[in-house]
């Protein structure tokens, strides 16, 4: 009996409870349980185990390749969602299941923050496990650096309290090692920070300046000031002639100094952007812009949307040659003219900052010397799409990947792929070894396996 609910096939309320955030891949579990306490998650499990069910982990379902649902049960933690800023202590006890605008909604309330991603509606614990990259990671690390312990429901259904002098390899493990390997998170406790003066900026060049504003971005990046995060974008304009080039990013501290961190990189461009905004903005108000949803409330925000994508990612640990930047343009272009039906491109996140002072033994998280990670992705506008365009997509991808193999290394262990080939040695390089011997101490019969699932030996 849970405090919770469970949804079967046959209910009302089923097929939208069984969706996950791609459209792309189809979800039927044989039993949804939405669980309101720690005790309903070890209940599932005990169940599960007892009856030979498969079973997996949904905190926002937003993993890439589906991974957040099974044939068997899916735990869903959504309804663990409390947010609790600690008062006299930098922390704040943050449940699985809630998501990232309500983390940065109410603990703004209280002028602080946790570092992470942009997108609004994931769930913390998949964005926190698998590392969790953000618009102030280089000024407070990554989302899973932030980590001063969690509560894990373990295989053998026991709760678990991870912390650097408790189940240190588990703690370990838990940031960096990715989502639905080891166990089942049911809370984190997050190092805070104080809410800084935060600055917005965006900068857009003429398609025919990109090379330039690739090259000279990631020569940049690495000299500028802790405080600032950036990207580069080149998107694919539809086959419509050209693309689309911007370099945006966030600032934290005074807009004087934004400007001045910006200024040599526009001086290395050489050319002149056709639209420039540098400015102050609301912190909150600054999340819901990265997070697509500018003017909306929290709630709004935190509203059910879903995507039909694919995507690949490589890290690139040293600026891009002249040829990796005419190859990357290339690919763009590619897009444009082989499958115009959708839309899409090559984003750079920035690294560097606190992120690579690191080790890359520290966490599971490995990749501490990139200098950027790239994600190459394309939308569709259904979830269907024709055979044609579908194969077309792929084949953009997989040349793509093969663009950017000379110059980069890994994938983003959160931007899971399921065609990836050698795909634990290029999310977590030499800290997999480590990985499968604690897969092997607390999940030795590889109770939480998935496609890409931590194995037990490598």
């Amino acid at each position: 009996m849970l405090t919770g609910h469970v949804v079967v096939p046959s209910d009302a309320a089923y097929a939208s409870s069984a969706e996950l955030f791609n459209e792309l891949h189809p979800s039927a579990p044989a039993a949804i349980a939405y669980c309101a306490t720690v005790t309903d998650v070890q209940r599932c499990l005990g169940y599960a185990r007892d009856h030979g069910v498969a079973l997996a982990a949904r905190s926002g379902g937003h993993s890439y390749a589906g991974y957040s649902s099974c044939p068997g049960l899916m735990v869903d933690v959504s309804a663990l969602n409390r947010v609790t800023p600690m008062a006299g202590a930098s922390q704040a006890v943050v449940g699985a299941g809630t998501h990232l605008i309500d983390v940065y909604g109410q603990l703004s309330a209280a002028g602080v923050l946790v570092p992470g991603g942009s997108c609004p509606t994931v769930g913390i614990a998949g964005l926190a496990l698998g590392g969790g990259i953000g618009v102030l990671g280089r000024a407070y690390g990554m989302t899973c650096d932030n980590i001063a312990s969690l509560q894990m429901v373990t295989a053998d259904g026991v709760v678990r309290t991870c912390s650097p002098n408790q189940h240190e390899d588990l703690y370990w493990a838990s940031r960096g090692g990715g989502g639905g390997n080891f166990g089942i998170v049911t809370s984190f406790t997050f190092t805070t920070h104080p809410i800084p003066a935060i600055n917005l900026f965006t900068l857009e060049w003429a398609w025919g300046d990109a090379g330039a504003v690739l090259e000279s971005w990631m020569q940049w990046l690495p000299n500028t000031p802790n405080e600032l995060w950036s990207n580069c974008q080149l998107d694919s304009n539809g086959g419509a002639g050209g693309g689309v080039v911007k370099v945006t990013g966030v600032f934290a501290g005074a807009t004087a100094a934004c400007s001045s961190a910006l200024a040599p990189l526009l001086i290395a461009v050489g050319s002149a952007p056709t639209y420039q905004f540098v400015g102050p903005e609301d912190y909150l108000r600054a999340m819901t812009i990265e997070g697509g949803c500018e003017g909306d409330t929290v709630s709004q925000c935190d509203a059910p949307t879903r995507s039909a994508f694919v995507a690949k990612s490589s890290y690139v640990n040293a600026a891009l040659s002249g040829a990796g930047v005419s190859s990357m343009l290339d690919a763009v272009d590619s897009l444009a003219s082989s499958v115009p039906a959708v839309g899409g491109g090559i984003v750079f996140d920035g690294y560097g900052g606190v992120i690579n002072e690191v080790a890359a033994d520290a966490t599971a998280f490995v990749h501490r010397a990139a200098v950027a990670c790239a994600q190459y992705s394309a939308t569709y506008g259904s979830a269907s799409p024709p055979a044609s365009i579908a194969a077309g997509v792929t084949s953009w991808l997989e040349e793509t990947q093969t663009r950017f193999a000379p110059y980069a290394t890994g994938s983003y262990q959160n931007y899971i792929d399921p065609t990836l080939t050698n795909w634990a040695e290029a999310y977590y390089g030499s800290n997999l070894s480590r990985l499968s011997g604690i897969k092997r101490t607390w999940d030795p019969d590889d109770y939480f396996h998935f496609a890409q699932s931590i194995p037990l030996s490598t």
